[in-house]
């Protein structure tokens, strides 16, 4: 039996099997993520063309009744690419085909695969960066709370990895969570590149039909459009790169994260535990309670903050208009959302049932942190700051040096005062485009 070959650009002919698996790869696999925004793309242009008088007014709900069978499908998980068929835009098309006849084949007037396709990562880069926004805000939230939680809690600060001046874990959890807002404004910009409607820009031309892409901007929920057709098309690599910037920001701030984490761990720092069943062990070594978890997510978000330079080398040399290169984007950018979406749930997770000590500060090896208050507090008291500096210094060098632990931190943003509040609203500002508070899900 010869197998059936649906595909959009169909001329009665069929290109060598070599040079189909070549092209297509694991196209059809990924686009399997794309089949719900596909459909919904879908619904909004039928709409539009019945406005239009390319449908008519009895088709439309046959077709949208269609379509939302469709759907339902693919929320179930029934929807597959059968073999043969091309990719998901062929799939659908001929799903409706096969129920619907040539009322079916109506649905791609006016649209080519070209605005089809960036339609549909528009709103599957739209939904995937509102996802990582939710989690990061999650994410965010935690350290605020544990940071006021742990905020009397002092620890060492480093430099150059030397013992260096006092710090505190409620200044620690509340670093990595005003790091976040800044990775969150490269969220929400690379939101605003994907809040932007490509539908209508066809092949990247245009088109002699006159579609209404107000209406479908409307109806797929999109702030704007892309105006221009060609902009509409020049816009797919640089949809895919900015959400990219924003991924590696996260990615970069959870690496550094998982860093300390597996370094205050360490038994000569013991700064931070886990219970048992959360670190792994030795096939030899007894007394072993390793931090694999946050090696792995450091490795992994390292691992991410490359995506944006392999995207860069891909689409660098690009001519305007589409280019079959394009399609390897998704090969980067799917696998990359749900790797940094694992990692922030799993930094929330771990983060949630850590125990830090107390008292560490007690010891005596951490004396010397105690010098750069003494400076302070001898020029507070009247004496010149290099006199001072140098006094200390020379109390430090011939051993005689007793510190006094007491702390006089008060300024924003300083052990004393964490300003946590004000974080918060630096955040609550910068998640606004994405209206979590709007969001369903």
């Amino acid at each position: 039996m010869t197998q059936q070959h649906n595909k959009l650009w169909d001329k009665g002919f069929e290109p060598d099997q070599m040079i189909e698996e070549f092209t297509v790869g694991n196209d059809r696999a990924l686009d399997l993520e794309l089949a719900k925004y596909d459909v919904e793309g879908s619904m909004a242009h039928v709409t539009m063309l019945e406005s239009i008088g390319l449908i008519s007014a009895d088709e439309l709900p046959v077709l949208l009744e269609s379509l939302s069978d469709i759907a339902a499908a693919i929320d179930r998980g029934e929807f597959e690419i059968e073999p043969g068929v091309e990719d998901v835009h062929s799939q659908v098309e001929l799903l409706l085909t096969r129920r619907l006849g040539d009322l079916g084949k109506k649905i791609h007037s006016g649209r080519s695969r070209n605005d089809q396709v960036l339609v549909d990562l528009k709103l599957f880069t739209r939904q995937k960066l509102l996802d990582l926004a939710r989690d990061t805000s999650r994410l965010f939230n935690l350290l605020i709370e544990r940071s006021n939680e742990f905020k009397d809690y002092l620890m060492p600060g480093y430099t150059h990895l030397q013992v260096a001046m006092p710090s505190s874990f409620g200044l620690w959890f509340g670093a990595y969570a005003e790091s976040l807002v800044d990775d969150v404004t490269l969220l929400a910009a690379a939101y605003n590149i994907a809040d932007q409607n490509p539908l209508g820009s066809a092949a990247g031309y245009g088109s002699s039909f006159p579609l209404d892409r107000e209406m479908t901007t409307r109806l797929l929920g999109f702030h704007t459009m892309h105006y221009n057709v060609v902009a509409a098309q020049m816009s797919r690599g640089k949809t895919e790169r900015a959400a990219a910037v924003a991924i590696a920001a996260i990615a970069s701030t959870l690496s550094r994260l998982a860093m300390d984490v597996c370094m205050w761990m360490c038994q000569n720092f013991a700064f931070v535990s886990f219970p048992d069943n959360l670190t792994t062990g030795s096939s030899i070594m007894p007394h072993k309670k390793n931090p694999d978890v946050f090696e792995i997510m450091r490795g992994k978000c390292n691992r991410l903050q490359s995506i944006p330079n392999e995207l860069t080398i891909l689409t660098a040399n690009l001519p305007l208009g589409y280019n079959r290169d394009l399609q390897l984007m998704k090969d980067i950018l799917f696998p990359a959302f749900k790797e940094i979406s694992q990692c922030v749930s799993m930094a929330i997770f771990m983060l949630g049932k850590m125990s830090v000590k107390q008292n560490i500060l007690d010891d005596p090896r951490y004396d010397y942190l105690f010098t750069v208050e003494e400076v302070n507090r001898r020029v507070l008291a009247g004496t010149p700051f290099r006199e001072a500096y140098r006094q200390v210094g020379m109390e430090v060098q011939n051993g005689t040096f007793k510190p006094d632990r007491t702390l006089h931190h008060t300024h924003a943003g300083s052990i004393g005062n964490l300003s946590l509040n004000e974080i918060a609203m630096k955040m609550r500002n910068t998640l606004a485009p994405f209206r979590l508070e709007d969001d369903p899900s």
